[in-house]
């Protein structure tokens, strides 16, 4: 996340011919901001991880209240087909894939046994549901306080609301910088663009709470505490599917988020989430900072 820009200039090249372009070094996150993106880049890996884990151990979800192994809404597992030979297989409403080699049917030392998610894809590696629990429970006390605490900041204060939330020009120009980025333009300004911001909400105050939410309907002093949060997701076996579909769906942004950010300038990119210095193209209109628009 960007804080709200303040143009610290911290070294200038270019011309300075009128309106040529200018690059400038800027000041862009902080270092509380680093701190929190990379304490929770490690603490979703693990989540992750140890998250697979645990689904391997009952692959399959429904919704609802109860479990209805007839007729599950996803499915991985192993059979055997046709020919005899086993195969790796995900069922998604009644629709089967075969998957053999990644899921339902993977490589482990050396041979192929039966598991939804791979080896290598689970924390620990082993199939091991109580260590996997540990895992997933310690990052996720490290992540939600971290979560809950940068939402009550963003709502809280004026200056990041106004640098998070899109303005009304950076809406309107969403169609041209879709078009920009399907040709692989990309514009280096000092704010994030009305897409990034977008995306950034949705993820913050829609996947995330969500995740949050129906991973606690899972824990049992939580649905005797608060049984309504349970109704409120349709059931224990529906919270599950919602909090599978949202971890697939963050890694989805995952995905999309470090290809733009190796093809928009992996060094640039990753220098401000470091050291917090990003680099601008701006017009050189009075020879002084950068204009935002």
């Amino acid at each position: 996340m960007s804080e709200s820009v303040k143009a610290t200039i911290d070294s200038d090249s270019t011309g300075n011919v009128p309106g040529a372009p200018v690059t400038r070094v800027i000041k862009r996150h902080t270092l509380a901001t680093r701190l929190w993106h990379w304490t929770n880049l490690v603490c979703l890996i693990v989540l992750l991880m140890s998250g697979l884990q645990i689904f391997n151990a009952h692959p399959a979800l429904y919704w609802g209240e109860q479990s209805d192994f007839a007729n599950p809404f996803i499915a991985i597992h192993a059979r055997t087909a046709e020919d005899g030979e086993r195969m790796g297989v995900v069922r998604i409403a009644g629709q089967a894939f075969d998957t053999t080699g990644v899921l339902g049917l993977s490589d482990d030392n050396g041979q192929l046994r039966e598991r939804a998610f791979p080896r290598w894809a689970t924390l620990p590696g082993d199939k091991w549901l109580t260590m996997g629990r540990n895992w997933h429970f310690l990052a996720a006390w490290i992540f939600v306080p971290l979560v809950v605490a940068y939402l009550l900041y963003i709502l809280l204060v004026p200056q990041r609301r106004r640098a998070l939330f899109p303005t009304w020009v950076q809406l309107k120009n969403i169609p041209r910088t879709l078009l920009d980025h399907a040709r692989l333009r990309f514009h280096h300004e000092a704010d994030y663009n009305g897409i990034q911001k977008l995306t950034y909400l949705l993820v913050l105050f829609g996947l995330l709470p969500v995740m949050i939410l129906s991973g606690l309907t899972m824990a049992p002093s939580v649905n005797a505490a608060w049984p309504w949060l349970t109704e409120l997701f349709g059931g224990r076996q529906s919270a599950r599917t919602f909090h599978f579909l949202c971890a697939t769906a963050l890694i989805g942004f995952f995905v999309v988020h470090i290809a733009l950010v190796l093809v928009s300038g992996v060094f640039n990119n990753l220098r401000s989430m470091v050291s917090g210095r990003y680099r601008i193209q701006v017009e050189a209109h009075d020879g002084s900072e950068p204009r935002h628009d």
